[in-house]
């Protein structure tokens, strides 16, 4: 019994090396969702061929050479149809195109405003209005074209002195006014809509995002 379990460990350890090797050189935030099933599968196998003595290491061995053959034969698909490659592990999807939101994406791949702000965050990103492009990699991250004038300069490009920035604060999000954030930062509605109207906007329903700092006012984009 032993002898059996260490044997299916072993086995299963090259296997998981073997196909990791396969995968190729990516970082675990660069696997698709595709990626994942099939290493998911892969540790399903072990983990029932080592809990369930009917299965013996032959069984194991025949499901481990099976499954590692198909996912083999799929990865040879993927690079030689690319149909196959997009069905089964996504492209790139542009959500923000020169500054405008294609919204029928945004809620297609069930991304939410605050999803994207933290994500933004953490690529030191405080403002929408400082992406040019955004796309949506198939792993989930987020890649960004920054508009130039918010890209980092050298010292030599400094000829004044810069300024601190507060940090932006979403109002509306497709349509929904945030009125909990409104009192936070101790404002009302007719605040709003008196700033919404003095930018060329009626009616908040038509607005899919509006953030606001205190340094750097209004930044707003429609459906």
């Amino acid at each position: 019994m032993y002898l059996d379990t260490l044997l299916k460990l072993s086995v299963g350890l090259v296997a998981l090396l073997t196909i990791i090797r396969l995968l190729g050189k990516k970082e675990l935030a660069q696997l698709t969702p595709y990626d994942f099933i099939y290493t998911l599968i892969l540790g399903s196998i072990l983990e029932e061929s080592l809990f369930d003595q009917k299965i013996k290491i032959t069984h194991f061995l025949f499901a481990i050479s099976v499954w590692g053959i198909l996912i083999f034969l799929i990865e040879q698909a993927t690079k030689q149809w690319n149909p196959i490659r997009v069905l089964l592990k996504g492209e790139p999807v542009k959500l923000i195109s020169d500054g405008k939101l294609d919204m029928q994406k945004f809620n297609k791949h069930h991304l939410e405003m605050e999803q994207l702000r933290s994500a933004l965050r953490k690529q030191g990103i405080f403002s929408l209005r400082e992406v040019r492009d955004l796309f949506l990699e198939p792993g989930g991250d987020i890649t960004i074209n920054k508009y130039v004038l918010y890209e980092p300069v050298t010292n030599k490009d400094i000829t004044t002195k810069p300024q601190d920035q507060e940090p932006t604060i979403l109002l509306i999000d497709e349509g929904d006014i945030k009125e909990d954030i409104l009192a936070y930062i101790k404002k009302d509605y007719s605040w709003l809509m008196t700033n919404l109207m003095e930018n060329g906007y009626n009616d908040p329903k038509s607005i899919a995002y509006c953030e606001w700092s205190e340094t750097e006012g209004f930044f707003i984009r429609s459906y």
